[in-house]
């Protein structure tokens, strides 16, 4: 497998599955806990010698990779209509985010604070999530159109799962970042739909 390829399939898979455990966390569904670590700590290795390693490896990111399964191909399971909302929004955010060096800065401020805190806390620790949260609401939040997460409104207004909600935006962003790094584009993404597909059911099949 083209190992540049497989680095786009699974930074990609990142994106989708931030993504889901928004979506998760907004409507009070369960969140897989390693798949929930595992997201929020990719945002702390911001100097990891690979892709692979900012996930722990493919097993890392499986529900990702299982979502790209099903939102890049029609049929059934259909694909996810807000999940893909979610998704195309965020891209055109990091496009902006690319050419403002101000929030970037900001953002790398952010992401050495929270590197700090975690040699004391656990990175799903309230503290952790907090920062992360200001992190993200003090650059990408401030672009526009902003990310609307639907889900149930008790739940949006508490300040534990909107600071948790903000901080898996961020880890997307982190991911779509990444993707893009690895020679990931928008019209790649039209344009080799299969090819992404067959990547991720490979790194499946290895886990």
């Amino acid at each position: 497998m083209n190992p540049d390829h497989s680095d786009r399939t699974l930074a990609f898979a990142g994106i989708l599955q931030a993504l889901r455990l928004v979506q998760n966390s907004a409507n009070g569904k369960p969140c897989d806990v390693d798949a929930l670590q595992t997201t929020l700590n990719s945002i702390l290795l911001i100097d990891a010698d690979s892709v692979e390693a900012v996930y722990g490896g493919a097993g890392g990111v499986a529900t990702g990779l299982r979502l790209i399964q099903t939102q890049l191909v029609g049929g059934a399971p259909k694909p996810d209509t807000e999940l893909s909302r979610y998704l195309v929004t965020l891209l055109h955010l990091e496009r902006k985010l690319s050419k403002r060096s101000d929030l970037m800065d900001a953002l790398g401020e952010g992401i050495r604070r929270a590197q700090t805190q975690s040699e004391h806390f656990a990175v799903s620790h309230p503290n952790l999530l907090a920062n992360f949260a200001d992190t993200y609401s003090c650059t990408i939040s401030t672009l526009k159109p902003r990310i609307l997460v639907k889900g149930d409104p008790a739940r949006l207004t508490d300040t534990a799962v909107a600071n948790q909600i903000r901080a898996l935006l961020l880890a997307a962003m982190r991911s779509a970042v990444l993707w893009r790094q690895c020679g990931g584009t928008r019209l790649g993404l039209v344009l080799g739909r299969r090819k992404l597909v067959e990547s991720a059911g490979r790194l499946l099949a290895h886990i």
